[in-house]
């Protein structure tokens, strides 16, 4: 092996945080052959899971098998290291169906580790970044809290929720980026300096309680499904370990009535939370305000691995005070011997408003800065990782004279949360849904790899059979690997034949001939009385435009959350109602 010493404080890239966004946009940038430091407070925390031991999903699938078809590490570390899997949909179209499963999050972070140790032209930092440097407003290295300056021509920050980070549990609040772990508060600082845009939002996690005493007889068991269940279309090392079960129970009104009797020590109910939470992964208490007839709320136990006894008891996120969240724990079917060993929390933290970067996730007011992950508002692992991924490659890319890597709305859905992004004004954490991309009915998660084969071609990371430490690390935990490749399937899943090319053509030029006509519809008026209510949109499309209220379509399409889909159908309504008028 050839020496990667290059002077140990000038690199070509910066990259900071190791987080899922950080890993993809470090092994991006030392995989395209740049000498890349990555820069994070704790080298046992890379590629942590701290809300969820999931990777995929609706949406959420989509995206890992996109990272995996860019040449993107994701998929093959979940496929290396899950422990529970399911194809969800599967009774529905091939547009719908997704993979999700359950990592064993301990080794999901050991894989990642060892394959970022291992990778050549990249170094790993133990530190934190206190002060972007910069001459002439392009990036010229980064101040570390240490007193170590690292020189670099560009830099990637993957700051996550560290940035001012703020933990909430009841009364109680931490200075935190996550539990146990520092915020950073002068890096925020430095980014104003810069002049960026800096908003607040806020997400959370779920308490966690001991297997041994969840009382299984009370649940109802959900058995991972077998056979070839990969992301990854290349074949990775696994332990030969059994696969686990998760189970579900649901909440009751014995569990809301217990919850609204404490409202007043709830951080979110009290109002001592002004960040702006997630509308798709909402705490329990924001459930019970928006769904408040409900009865019951499903729960999912789903344990953290092979080799803990820890328990995510997912769906209820929340900033109780820790005494109340083991009440509410114990109100649960199943959990009423529960033994809490950590309990949940929100967590305040400063994002960027990503509207300020082109859709290479550059800065265009800082030459050579990128930013990538939940720091641009986004939320979710799959999300972070594949704003990681293009980040590093575009970084690369600058840094070489070529033009940057731009993925569409109609290559997949990595273009279109770009898009969503970087040309809206984003009021509340981003996740990604199926129901956002327009041509969702060619984007099947089995399709990736076909659809974006000529530009994994161009970026280069494609074909690289790196497996290295991490296959090595899992066989002396696990044992012995599974064997023989099977046969390979049509795009990676034979459950259905991938859209034929002739139709495919045909629905594209059908879906391209739509979206011009709603380009061209910008001036049409809409009605003041128009009930956004009736109209057949999205939940989150009424509630934008009844609060917007825009005057003509072309408003309406620059509001976040409103979909060409929903731009449609307000069309038809408007233009129904302007006709009945005359």
């Amino acid at each position: 092996m050839t020496s990667r010493h290059r002077g140990d404080d000038v690199f070509d890239v910066a990259v900071v945080g190791g987080g899922h966004a950080g890993c993809e946009a470090a092994l991006a940038c030392a995989r395209l052959g740049v000498h890349t430091a990555l820069v994070t407070q704790n080298l046992d925390t890379i590629a942590a899971m701290p809300c969820n031991c999931s990777i995929g999903g609706p949406g959420k699938a989509h995206l890992v098998r996109e990272i995996d078809a860019l040449g993107g590490e994701m998929a093959r570390n979940i496929d290396r290291t899950y422990t529970h899997i399911r194809l969800l949909n599967s009774s529905r179209g091939q547009a719908v169906q997704a993979l999700r499963a359950q990592a064993d999050k301990a080794l999901y972070r050991a894989s990642m580790k060892a394959v970022l140790e291992e990778q050549q032209s990249l170094w790993i930092l133990q530190d934190t970044a206190v002060r972007v440097l910069t001459d002439e407003r392009a990036v010229s290295g980064l101040v570390l809290q240490s007193g170590r300056s690292l020189a670099c021509r560009a830099l990637v920050i993957c700051a996550g929720t560290f940035l001012n980070g703020v933990i909430h549990m009841g009364e109680v609040t931490v200075s935190a980026g996550r539990a146990g772990e520092a915020a950073s508060t002068e890096l925020s600082d430095s980014l104003l300096a810069l002049g960026l845009p800096i908003r607040r939002f806020k997400t959370g996690t779920v308490p966690r309680v001991l297997f041994s005493t969840i009382d299984f007889d009370r649940v109802r068991v959900q058995p991972s499904e077998t056979g070839d269940q990969r992301f990854s279309r290349d074949r990775v090392a696994r332990p030969s370990l059994p696969l686990v079960p998760c189970h579900i129970t649901a909440t009751n009104p014995r569990t809301h009535a217990l919850l609204w009797a404490h409202s007043a020590r709830s951080a979110l109910w009290s109002g001592r939370i002004t960040g702006v939470g997630p509308r798709y992964c909402p705490s329990i208490e924001a459930k019970l305000q928006r769904f408040p007839d409900r009865q019951a709320h499903l729960v999912f136990l789903e344990r953290e691995g092979w080799g803990t006894e820890e328990v995510y008891v997912q769906g209820v996120s929340s900033a109780m005070p820790a005494e109340v969240q083991l009440q509410m724990l114990r109100s649960i079917q199943g959990l009423e011997h529960a033994h809490m060993l950590r309990p949940g929390y929100a967590i305040e933290y400063d994002a960027l408003d990503a509207s300020c970067l082109d859709a290479s996730l550059a800065c265009p007011s800082v030459e050579g800065l990128y930013f990538a992950g939940q720091i641009n508002g986004t939320s979710g692992y799959e999300e972070a990782a594949a704003q990681g991924l293009v980040a590093g490659v575009n970084c690369v890319r600058w840094l070489r004279g070529l033009s940057p890597i731009r993925l569409g709305r109609r290559d997949g859905y990595i273009g279109v949360m770009l898009s969503d992004i970087t040309e809206q004004k984003l009021d509340e954490p981003y996740r990604m849904l199926t129901s956002r991309a327009e041509f969702r009915l060619l984007f099947g998660q089995d399709g990736a790899w076909r659809r974006l084969s000529s530009i994994a071609e161009e970026i280069g990371l494609v074909n690289r059979g790196q497996e290295g430490a991490a296959n090595h690390a899992l066989v002396q935990k696990g044992g012995p690997c599974h064997g023989s490749r099977p046969r390979l399937r049509s795009a990676l899943g034979n459950r259905q034949p991938d859209v034929h090319s002739a139709a495919e053509d045909a629905y594209m030029r059908r879906d391209a001939a739509r979206m011009r006509a709603i380009a061209s519809m910008g001036d049409v008026p809409i009605p003041l009385d128009l009930d956004f209510s009736r109209l057949a949109i999205r939940l989150e499309a009424r509630e934008r435009l009844a609060q917007a209220r825009p005057a003509v379509l072309s408003d309406a399409a620059g509001l976040a959350g409103i979909t060409p889909a929903d731009l449609a159908t307000l069309h038809a309504a408007c233009v129904a109602s302007l006709r009945r008028r005359r």
